[in-house]
């Protein structure tokens, strides 16, 4: 679930022609009570990681100007910070993870430490969080005076340990096979490629996988808290980043300072990973009439149909038109799903979408295979979206026991797929590399409070697709004393990013001077899209 970028956390899987981010309904498998055994390794780990936070304590960070074409200007600074690939041998193999960091703004006295930030995936990098600064983000400016904004790339991503699991020009090569398949031979094929998929991960980074889990980023997290020379950690996670915070407050509740989580996995071993995906489509469904209501209201500028059946009879025709051939050889339904769905992800996103569908239902198809096609001349761009596709499918693979009965899948899938059918199929197939995984799969953290956790403010729409309104409430009830800020009647995902006073002036007040209101608070929407 990546923040402002779902095209390439979403991506199809290269081979799979699948796409979609993270998160959950039935044939839940449920996570076993963690045995003497697997206790035994957290405490193996938790001495580890606090071996390793003060290995970094001492190092501290060696600060430069950040490599040309990282695309960080001045005054934002990079550096490195060292971790052990397993916690539980914190003297073992080593892996350097990339962060970066600008000054706060404010004066001596105003500064408060870092402020830490994750912005999703899993897979997502936070290095350009810093930039909110030198943009000039007025959503920021006052918490830009009291804090240092540090970003790093988790294990596995972009500049720290990457990891591959297929040519990412293979990767991204159009156009894939329709994600709903039409018979047993559709599934069989996608069956094939899921399981190709895994077994590329195991071939190109098989060493890393066993080690890129949630918890030991939660780890790496509290180490370059050390780095930084900070006592306690200032966090702010959005999306999948909500679940690495969940993580972190429960293995290290005394180390954190103030922790914001927006847009919320819902943290409960039983929804960490299958049953997130399933409920997630149902989100976007939702979500995905959210949209086409909305066009619909706006069709004196889109054309689209008065009424969201219509607009839907015309996305239909677009999907079949592109499933008998592929716009300009390369568009098909699984590159459509690709592009559309960023409208159900953000509202920044609503017209662009309804512009470019309106150009093609006016004739003009170029438009549409310009936003869907994959650029094959964008290396960079296709090795970063090859990378957070990896670290996506290697960290929910490896974070907890999938399914490894394809009746399973197919049962739940298909059952959800009748009333859901925007996502269903192309988030299983994303997915379905999990149940042929070759790397440990383990048991998720069983998230909630304990001695030391301040209390932790939580932000939500009710009509997120991406990480459905549910979660909030499960991360609220597990941790107590926490606070909930619920943007009600909206759904764009990622609420701290919007303007919305209501909610900017909380987050403002709760980082500046940690002050929470005394109950939750409901915030009415932020303003609708414009066309």
């Amino acid at each position: 679930m990546r923040e402002n970028k779902p095209k390439s956390r979403l991506l199809a899987l290269s081979s799979a022609g699948a796409l979609v981010t993270a998160t959950l309904i039935a044939g839940a498998v449920t996570a076993p009570a963690a045995s003497a055994d697997s206790r035994h390794g957290q405490d193996r780990e938790a001495r580890g990681a606090a071996t390793a936070a003060a290995r970094a304590a001492r190092a501290g960070i060696d600060w430069q100007d950040c490599p040309a074409d990282w695309g960080l200007e001045k005054p934002i600074q990079c550096g490195w910070v060292s971790v052990p690939l397993d916690y539980a041998k914190p003297n073992g193999k080593q892996i350097k993870l990339a962060v970066d960091r600008i000054g706060s703004t404010g004066t001596k006295e105003e500064r408060q430490g870092a402020l830490i930030y994750n912005p999703g995936g899993p897979g997502g990098s936070g290095l350009r969080f810093p930039r909110r600064v030198t943009t000039k983000s007025a959503l920021w400016t006052n918490t830009a005076k009291a804090y240092d904004f540090v970003g790093f790339d988790p294990r596995g991503v972009g500049h720290s340990a990457p990891i591959s699991c297929i040519d990412p020009q293979e990767f991204v090569k159009a156009p894939k096979a329709d994600p709903v398949p039409r018979d047993e031979a559709d599934k069989r094929a996608q069956r094939k490629l899921a399981r190709e998929y895994a077994e590329g991960c195991a071939e190109r980074s098989g060493a890393m996988l066993p080690h890129m889990t949630t918890p030991n980023t939660a780890r790496d997290l509290d180490v370059i808290r050390a780095a930084l020379g900070e006592k306690k950690l200032n966090y702010l996670g959005v999306s999948y980043g909500t679940y690495l915070g969940a993580v972190y407050g429960t293995l290290f509740p005394g180390h954190v300072r103030r922790m914001i989580v927006d847009s919320v996995v819902d943290p409960a071993r039983e929804n960490i990973w299958y049953q997130a995906n399933l409920n997630q489509d149902i989100a976007f469904e939702g979500r995905w009439k959210d949209w086409q209501d909305w066009v619909a209201a706006n069709d004196a500028a889109f054309h689209l149909g008065t009424t969201r059946a219509a607009v839907q009879a015309q996305w239909l025709g677009l999907r079949a038109a592109a499933a008998k051939s592929p716009l300009g050889g390369v568009v098909g339904p699984a590159e459509l799903i690709s592009f559309f769905q960023s409208a159900p992800y953000y509202d920044s996103s609503w017209v662009p979408v309804a512009t470019v569908f309106s150009k093609y239902v006016a004739g003009d198809t170029q438009a549409l295979v310009d936003a869907a096609a994959p650029d094959l001349s964008d290396t960079a761009g296709n090795i970063s979206a090859e990378n957070g596709n990896a670290v996506y499918t290697a960290v929910e693979c490896a974070d907890a026991k999938w399914p490894t009965s394809w009746r399973t899948w197919d049962r739940d899938n298909t059952r959800l797929n009748k009333d859901n059918p925007f996502m269903t199929w192309a988030n299983a197939w994303m997915n379905l590399p999990c149940a042929t995984w070759g790397a440990k799969q383990h048991t998720p953290v069983e998230v909630g409070t304990h001695r030391g956790l301040p209390p932790v403010l939580i932000v939500q729409s009710t009509n997120d697709a991406a990480t459905p309104y549910a979660g909030a409430v499960s991360l609220h009830e597990r941790f107590k004393g926490s606070r909930l800020i619920t943007e009600k009647g909206a759904g764009s995902h990622g609420v701290t990013g919007l303007v919305n006073p209501c909610v900017n002036q909380r987050v403002d007040a709760y980082l500046l001077s940690g002050k929470l209101d005394s109950s939750d608070v409901t915030c009415a929407p932020h303003a609708t899209p414009q066309p």
